[in-house]
Parts: C-alpha cells; sequence; structure tokens
C-alpha cells in the first residue's frame, strides 16, 4: 500500500515578536488539501496574497529564508516553522500570518514543533511521492568553502558540518538519521550570533526583535565596560555580564554542539520547499540560507 500525504489534524497559532522586525505578529497554521503544499497567507494585506513555500519564491537569505511575491509581499524568518513541519511529514498546510515575519519565540524550532506535535496529522486521500536520489547531487561556493551533498539513500539523513573565523566554533559537526529524533534531538538548539556582529546587524536594520531569550550569543573576545554599556542600552530589562570569553550572560547550551545542530535545523527547514519528501543522505559544509535554498532549488528541478 502507497504512503499517503498528510496534513495537520486541526489549526493551531502562534504569536510572538518577529526577530529582525521587532513586530508582534500572529501566525496560525491550518490543514490544507491535498496536493496544495505548505503555502503562507499575508491577512493583513489587500487581497490576502498566497505566497507558495518553494524555492522559486526565495527573495533573501541574509539572516533567514525570506518567500515573497513582491517587494511588499514576502513573509521572512520562516525555517524554523518549516523544520517542524518536515520533521512532522506535514505535506499540506495554509499558514496565515497578519505581518511580514513568522514569529521568532524562543529563537528555536520546539515551541513550533511541540504544539504541532500536539495537535498530530491525519491521513489524506492522496498518494505521497518522494523526491528520491538516484545520483550524486553538489552544490558549491568554492570562495566559502561551502559545500552541500546529495547521495543516494533509502531514507532521509543529513550530516552538518560548521567552522567559523573564531576558536570558539572552529570546527562542530551535527547529524540526524531519522526525522523522528527531531522533537528530542535538534527542535530546541536556539539560533545564535557573535556579539561583536550585534552592533553591525542592528545597522542594516536587522535584530530589532533579538534579545538574550531568543538567541544565543557567543563572546570570543576581551569587551571593554564601554562596548558593554552601550550594548546593555539594545536589551533594555536585561544586565548584560560577561565574565570571560564564552556566552553572553553565560546562558547554558542544551547541548556542547548546539550551534552545529541549529544550523542543521535551518538544513531541514530550507529543504521542505523542495515540496517532497527526500530520499537521500544529505552533507552539508558550512551550510547557510542561501546555499540551502539553491540547494532546495536544483533538487526541486530534478522533480519529474
Amino acid at each position: 500500500m502507497s504512503e499517503k500525504q498528510r496534513t495537520i489534524a486541526q489549526s493551531v497559532s502562534f504569536s510572538g515578536k518577529g526577530l529582525h522586525t521587532g513586530k508582534i505578529t500572529n501566525t496560525t497554521v491550518f490543514p490544507a488539501e491535498p496536493n496544495t503544499g505548505i503555502r503562507f497567507k499575508r491577512i493583513d494585506l489587500d487581497n490576502t496574497p498566497i505566497i507558495p513555500a518553494n524555492p522559486e519564491y526565495v527573495v533573501d537569505t541574509s539572516r533567514g529564508t525570506v518567500i515573497g511575491i513582491s517587494k511588499e509581499i514576502f513573509v521572512s524568518t520562516i525555517e524554523h516553522l518549516m523544520a517542524s513541519l518536515h520533521a512532522l511529514h506535514v505535506n499540506n498546510a495554509l499558514i496565515e500570518v497578519d505581518g511580514p515575519e513568522v514569529p521568532i519565540l524562543n529563537g528555536s524550532a520546539k515551541p513550533f514543533f511541540d504544539e504541532l506535535e500536539k495537535v498530530g496529522t491525519i491521513e489524506q486521500d492522496a498518494d505521497l511521492e518522494y523526491l528520491e536520489i538516484t545520483e550524486k547531487v553538489v552544490y558549491t561556493e568554492p570562495e566559502r568553502n561551502v559545500e552541500i551533498i546529495a547521495y543516494p539513500c533509502d531514507t532521509f539523513r543529513a550530516d552538518v558540518h560548521i567552522s567559523y573565523d573564531s576558536f570558539m566554533l572552529r570546527n562542530q559537526y551535527a547529524s540526524i538519521k531519522d526525522l523522528k529524533d527531531f522533537g528530542t534531538e535538534i527542535a530546541c538548539c536556539k539560533t545564535f550570533c557573535f556579539f561583536r556582529e550585534i552592533e553591525m546587524m542592528l545597522a542594516a536594520n536587522l535584530i530589532k526583535g533579538g534579545d538574550l531569550d531568543n538567541a544565543i550569543v557567543f563572546v570570543d573576545r576581551k569587551v571593554s565596560s564601554e562596548e558593554i554599556a552601550r550594548m546593555s542600552k539594545l536589551f533594555p530589562g536585561k544586565e548584560i555580564n560577561i565574565e570571560k570569553e564564552g556566552v553572553l550572560n553565560n546562558t547554558e547550551l542544551s547541548f556542547e554542539n548546539e550551534p552545529a545542530r541549529h544550523k542543521l535545523l535551518d538544513l531541514i527547514g530550507d529543504l521542505w520547499l523542495v515540496g517532497k519528501p527526500i530520499k537521500g543522505h544529505i552533507i552539508a559544509t558550512i551550510p547557510g540560507h542561501k546555499a540551502n535554498t539553491k540547494f532546495a532549488k536544483i533538487l526541486r528541478k530534478t522533480i519529474k
């Protein structure tokens, strides 16, 4: 008997600020008909435009995955919700958003995953088709040593290797052999950045909604008292504490390799843009949203 497509059993809603816009938005995931895929609907705009979640609609990847159909009609930071839908094998869903960005919540996929898992999924009267990797597929960005490769495999599995110009994150690895482990091994891993990047990102009109509750901030150099005072103004109500090089305010990591696991989370989310579950072994070196979504586009072109 062939496998069937799935959607969620009932609607589920989320509310919170966007990581980059800082604006409070409400997002509701609804069940959807078979063969409609994952779609986002901007209910705050005239004519409530719908944006299909596939690589052809990716318009920006600078600090998250953004899909859109014009400069005014877009939805950003979709990757954590998409990863949760992927892990729960949700093929069809309509996601209504009343603003330009999906809420960041606690900076991980766990709030999305837990609520979606709670409502459950239902089987639909439509056959499920896989994208089966039959030969090696490669995407590279040689100037940044980025490489994503897909190999034939009977199931979906993924390995990630990250390396940054920092002694703190020189080499980290993460892997998943079965998406059933996503909820316990990957979902809780938060987004992260370096302390030295914060002012630069703010100057670029990003992370307006970032705080120490929804991101891990790594401090990999000595910081002056003047800089601490200046940065404290960016996090009202939070006392900035840097005792030594490490994690800002000595935040406890869920896993020693949490950054690598978060990059794996992002990869899982971005690959759900393909529109079909993948049977293949994905090996990603220094992945990011740009590479992930371009690779998803390559894979999508192989669908006949």
